[in-house]
């Protein structure tokens, strides 16, 4: 019976034994060139930390003087400000997320080496059962009969029995340090996996923000060109501007009440948090859905249509959840001040639960009309685009039913109406920050 046992003992274990061994050559791979000792690498990797704290101290510097901005008075000399800050944020940006690409490749070469020294003791391990059940097959026939007329005596046959003991309570606590050292490896490897999806990420995020910084410039270029410097023409084609928006949202006003005559709340998911993910990270709303005290003094409507998230130009925007792409367009006619109307740039996402969702005044799209995407999933960047006074994302929610696009002259493109619901209903309720006065 005992020989039985540690047959199926020794296939078990040797089963497992080789179980990673696959992986392990992968990494052994990906490990074969010098690498930098773990102390400078750790050395390395605080370094871009420090290097990213000091960007975004620099980034926040400026995102308080663009605040002041936004205060003043609309003028040519704040607008172009208000451009100059915008820009100085964008090279910021980009600047860290070249920071980030070298300390995530810092990380992965740390974790690589990780992932060596975790399948080196892993080996270790694997000899030490080998040799143990080596030793423990070659005491398998040794009865205690047989050991006694080895032994010559009772007691030494019994030191004999005891160390057989002994060496089954290290063959079994070496298993469980192996499968330990094996659980290790496998975190080390998932983790190099999320780092290197962090670094295509980021990788991504500097392309498209070197793009929009060059829109960016463009759009200040535009600006000081059309106006010749002039704060009279500026104010006549802002105050142009107005009127034609005023228009639009009369059009937009009148055709989406007809929609809401048709509205059945019955066909709508069960309102309750979660439903649908934040569309940025570390979220704070800077404007909640209704007749808001700015809705009031800066809308015709004299109420908000959706939400607004605090995002500076540049800053990532997620999918809220699965759906697919149902249109993006852009509103606007070009880059000045005064040729930017309604949602400016913008996606609509159609989900499979009666609601959709948009996401405006976007300066980049990175996703495109029948796209599939996953809760999560970047589409684009938050920006300054449409009629907006400043970088910020808008956030809306609309019973897909509902939804019509429609040319509203002067705007480009074409316009989302549709029914549109209190996003609120939806969102998580936790983990938001609210500005003082966003109601």
């Amino acid at each position: 019976m005992r020989t039985i046992f540690y047959r199926i003992l020794t296939v078990t274990v040797m089963a497992g034994l080789f179980a990673w061994a696959p992986a392990l050559r992968a990494q052994e791979a990906a490990t074969s060139s010098p690498a930098t000792s773990p102390s400078d690498l750790r050395n390395m990797i605080d370094q871009k930390n420090s290097e990213l704290q000091q960007i975004q101290a620099k980034r926040d510097a400026l995102e308080a003087q663009l605040e002041e901005v936004s205060k003043s008075k609309q003028t040519l000399s704040s607008t172009v400000k208000s451009l100059n800050y915008q820009i100085g944020q964008m090279d910021l940006l980009i600047k860290s997320s070249k920071v980030n690409i070298e300390k995530l490749s810092l990380e992965i070469n740390s974790l690589r080496q990780n992932i060596s020294d975790a399948g080196n003791d892993i080996e270790k391990r694997k000899g030490a059962i080998a040799r143990l059940l080596v030793e423990l097959q070659e005491r398998d026939h040794e009865s205690l009969l047989y050991l006694v007329l080895k032994e010559g005596n009772l007691s030494g046959s019994l030191d004999s029995a005891g160390s057989l003991v002994t060496l089954t309570g290290a063959l079994t606590k070496n298993i469980s340090e192996l499968r330990a050292l094996q659980g290790t490896l496998a975190e080390k490897i998932q983790e190099e996996h999320q780092k290197k999806s962090a670094q295509e990420m980021e990788q991504s995020n500097l392309k498209n923000r070197q793009y929009i910084l060059q829109d960016q410039q463009s759009e200040k270029n535009d600006l000081l060109a059309q106006t010749k410097n002039q704060e009279k023409l500026y104010q006549q084609q802002i105050d142009q501007l107005d009127e034609q928006q005023s228009e639009i949202s009369k059009v937009i006003g009148d055709i989406e009440d007809k929609l809401r005559a048709g509205f059945d709340p019955s066909l709508l998911p069960t309102k309750r948090p979660g439903v649908l993910a934040f569309p940025v990270g570390n979220p704070v709303l800077t404007q909640y859905y209704g007749p808001t005290k700015f809705a009031a003094r800066a809308y015709r409507t004299q109420f908000h249509s959706g939400v607004d998230f605090s995002a500076s130009v540049g800053t990532p925007i997620y999918a809220v959840a699965d759906g697919m792409v149902w249109r993006t367009d852009n509103n606007d006619k070009g880059t000045s001040r005064w040729k930017k109307y309604q949602y400016g740039r913008y996606i609509l996402l159609k989900h499979g639960n009666n609601l959709s969702t948009l996401y405006a005044h976007l300066s980049r799209a990175v996703v495109k009309n029948g796209d599939i995407v996953k809760a999560g999933d970047l589409i684009g960047y938050s920006g300054n685009t449409g009629y907006a006074t400043g970088p910020h994302l808008h956030f809306g929610v609309y019973w897909s039913a509902s939804m019509e696009f429609k040319a509203i002259s002067p705007a480009a493109g074409l316009v989302p109406l549709g029914v549109k619901i209190d996003p609120m209903g939806y969102l998580p309720n936790e983990n938001v920050v609210s500005i003082k006065g966003s109601r």
